[in-house]
């Protein structure tokens, strides 16, 4: 019995272990992202280069994010879908932001520029420039904000 409770310790230790490291992201070359991934970036910020990339393993599958030469990140579903894009410097290109959600912030922020976009289950996390968070359902209604 006490052999098989130190068996028991040590298997969950190395499944513990294993399951961290998995986690953790790993720098990939350009070559190993997905196609889709590859495309959404040259189509969407021409002109810009992908400085690295990284993979993170995770119980789902695979999750990708690049870094580009203007301090943009994208961060990429196991398929290569865009699921959240951080324009730090320019702004997220409009293609990206759906037009109720485009049209909420011009109307009622004109001055700022949305700088973060992140795909969620229940619709968009959006970040403007002054840090104001905004939460929009999959219609492109306003469910929340923080700041």
């Amino acid at each position: 019995m006490k052999t098989m409770k130190v068996f028991l310790i040590a298997f969950v230790c190395m499944l513990s272990q294993s399951l961290i490291c998995c986690a953790d992201d790993q720098p990939i070359p350009v070559q190993k992202l997905p196609a889709a991934a590859k495309t959404f970036v040259e189509k969407t910020f021409p002109g810009k280069k992908i400085l690295y990339a990284e993979k993170d393993n995770e119980f789902g599958g695979a999750k990708y994010e690049v870094h580009l030469n203007d301090g943009t990140e994208v961060s990429f579903d196991k398929k290569g879908n865009w699921d959240k894009v951080d324009c730090k410097m320019t702004g997220v290109p409009a293609q990206l932001i759906p037009a109720a959600i485009a049209q909420y912030v011009k109307a009622n922020f004109p001055d700022d520029v949305i700088t973060k976009i992140d795909k969620e289950r229940y619709g968009y996390d959006v970040e403007l420039r002054s840090d104001l968070e905004l939460k929009f359902n999959k219609n492109g209604e306003l469910i929340g904000m923080d700041d």
